[in-house]
C-alpha cells in the first residue's frame, strides 16, 4: 500500500536538477514519503501479530502520524521569492546570468 499521506499518484519524485548535496524540500519529501511507507508497513505487521503488542503498536502510530505531519508541513511552506528573507533572516538577490 503506497501512502505518502493521502494519494499513491501524490508520491514525490526525486527531481535530477536538484543539488543531491542540499537537502532540499523535494529531496526531504522523497526521504518522508519513503519513511512513511516503512513505517505503515511496520504499524500493519504489528497489528497483525499474536500477541499484539499494544504498548509498541502505539509507540509506531505516533511515530507514522509525527511523519506524516512533518510531510504535510514540508509541502505547504517551500521557499520562493515572497517568503525568502523571512526565513533566512536576510533579503535575497537573485543572480541573473547572461
Amino acid at each position: 500500500m503506497t501512502d505518502a499521506g493521502t494519494n499513491p499518484a501524490a508520491v514525490p519524485q526525486r527531481e535530477d536538477e536538484d543539488d543531491q548535496d542540499l537537502l532540499t524540500y523535494s529531496e526531504v519529501a522523497v526521504r518522508l514519503a519513503e519513511e512513511i511507507e516503512a513505517q505503515n508497513t511496520l504499524v500493519t505487521e504489528l497489528e497483525g501479530a499474536e500477541p499484539v503488542d499494544a504498548e509498541r503498536v502505539g509507540r509506531e502510530r505516533a511515530r507514522l502520524a509525527a511523519l506524516r505531519d512533518a510531510l504535510e508541513r514540508n509541502s505547504r511552506r517551500p521557499i520562493n521569492d515572497e517568503n525568502f528573507e523571512r526565513f533566512f533572516g536576510y533579503r535575497g538577490t537573485p543572480r541573473y546570468e547572461s
